[in-house]
């Protein structure tokens, strides 16, 4: 059973709904705790500013099930968006510190003037997948959509599955061990997104 995590934040229907379009009908939002302890894989959705997030999560009781969950079981667990950047230590969004369960940071977008890029990077963007994993396709080009003003940063390069270029390269896909994230929406990605929906769901 796959359990998209409740707590007071991101775009839980869309998730839910394309998790339905695919065939994966074991899949449902919750944010009751014995729900989530006997869950097969977690995802961790997000929209929205970091410490909100955060705050969230600790107000909602789930942080020590779900550390619990990911750090002790090893259960399977997919952030996305803001949900992916709650993975790492801390944010410059923030004061708060995240989750940690990823050796990263998350970082604004810091990007020269004479790109003319308009943050957030918002929009379809082609990303490169730099290491083999069972997460995303290596063949043809995958594209996603984006809507984010922050990026992950990982300490392990070896974490850094994926990258986007909005002015510098940055992670879109991470992943450590039962830990994953995708900092674009799978879930509004059309057929690229159903297909990495699709392979979290066979993990």
């Amino acid at each position: 059973m796959i359990v998209i995590v409740d707590y007071g934040i991101g775009n839980l229907a869309s998730v839910l709904n394309m998790f339905k379009k695919i065939g994966v009908k074991d899949t449902l939002v919750s944010s009751d705790k014995e729900v989530i302890k006997n869950a097969s894989k977690l995802l961790l959705p997000g929209v929205g500013a970091f410490d909100t997030g955060m705050s969230n999560l600790e107000n909602s009781g789930l942080i020590p099930i779900l550390n619990e969950k990911v750090l002790q079981q090893k259960t399977p667990v997919l952030g996305i968006c803001l949900g992916m950047q709650l993975l790492t230590q801390k944010s410059e969004e923030g004061i708060k510190k995240g989750l940690g369960w990823i050796d990263g940071e998350t970082l604004k977008f810091d990007l020269p003037p004479e790109l003319k890029l308009k943050v957030p990077h918002m929009g379809w963007d082609y990303i490169k997948v730099n290491r083999k994993n069972p997460l995303i396709e290596t063949e043809g080009k995958n594209r996603f959509y984006f809507v984010h003003s922050y990026y992950v940063k990982c300490f392990n390069e070896n974490q850094s599955i994926a990258t986007c270029m909005f002015g510098n390269n940055f992670t879109c896909v991470l992943n450590k061990e039962n830990i994953y994230g995708t900092q674009f929406h799978p879930e509004k990605s059309l057929k690229f997104g159903m297909k990495v929906l699709e392979n979290f769901s066979k993990l």
